[in-house]
């Protein structure tokens, strides 16, 4: 057995049975129980009654099975957490604002497909983000008009959840690859103040036609909601937030520097390489503010 790749290891009670018969690779780094090992390493090595259970090696594997029962360290790092980020899109609320706008438009289901894309990790988020606005460039007014007859769809729990971590004193962010025109009406829902709103946003030229949009905002690229975290970190002096949300640039987030940890949003859409990556996966609110008693 060569040494010398990172692990991936968990407690077979701490997540759903794998019933895939595919072999593991044949690189490991094994680390033995009392280890001093990193928190990031805790979270992905847990011994079975003095045994390792080997689930995966390297880069995140799909076939792995979510943590449905998070660690004691990441569930007092949630109930810990001075700031606490939500993705948006199939996450605060249930569909994907540019799908449903590009629908309004009539172009939904070749945006959708790119959005699923991006979502799941297989082109960069950049890529998708200009290959789905050129499909249908949207104008001022048509954003307007749709906004005005499509308010905020917002996922059950949602509202609780965000009013629950608020009386705790608990900071809420919104980090988005969506944009800000199209999130600003479900932060005003959810008592969030539009300064937390970390987004994309549409640019339009002086007659209202579409112009692109804003490439200087980090959650316009791949590893942007990182980076945007880290902004939030300096700007306030936070040691520990949290990322939520379902797609891979939710995942990056925790990169080094941006979230601490990353907590997958399952109950709209389910990612299996992203469920795989995170450090909890749930699929409704209502088990994270049980998490936060």
């Amino acid at each position: 057995m060569e040494l010398g790749a990172m692990v991936r290891l968990a407690h077979p009670a701490n997540r759903l049975p794998n019933t895939s018969s595919a072999q593991p690779p044949l690189r490991f780094k094994l680390f033995q129980a009392g280890s001093a090992v990193s928190l990031r390493q805790r979270q992905q090595i847990l011994p079975s009654k003095g045994r390792w259970t080997i689930l995966a090696a390297g880069a995140v594997d799909s076939t792995m099975q979510p943590i449905v029962a998070p660690s004691r360290d990441v569930l007092e790092l949630w109930r810990t957490a001075e700031a606490v980020c939500f993705d948006v899109d199939s996450t605060v609320c249930v569909d994907e604002g540019i799908d449903e706008l590009a629908s309004y438009c009539g172009a939904g289901e070749a945006v959708a497909s790119w959005t699923a894309k991006a979502m799941g990790g297989t082109v960069t988020f950049q890529q998708a983000l200009a290959a789905r606005l050129g499909l249908f460039r949207p104008s001022l007014s048509v954003v307007n008009q749709y906004l005005t007859s499509h308010p905020p769809k917002l996922t059950p729990g949602i509202r609780e959840l965000v009013e629950k971590v608020h009386s705790r004193g608990t900071q809420v962010y919104l980090v988005s690859g969506g944009f800000r025109q199209m999130i600003e009406p479900a932060a005003v829902l959810l008592g969030i103040p539009k300064e937390n709103i970390f987004a994309n946003r549409l640019v339009f030229d002086d007659a209202g036609g579409f112009d692109g949009f804003d490439e200087d905002e980090p959650t316009s690229r791949s590893g942007g909601k990182a980076t945007a975290i880290a902004l939030i970190k300096k700007q306030h002096g936070y040691k520990r937030m949290v990322m939520i949300g379902d797609g891979a640039t939710d995942l990056e987030a925790r990169m080094p520097g941006g979230a601490d940890i990353f907590i997958c949003f399952a109950g709209v859409q389910m990612r299996p390489n992203v469920a795989a990556g995170a450090d909890w996966c749930v699929t409704d609110f209502n088990t994270l503010a049980q998490g936060l008693d």
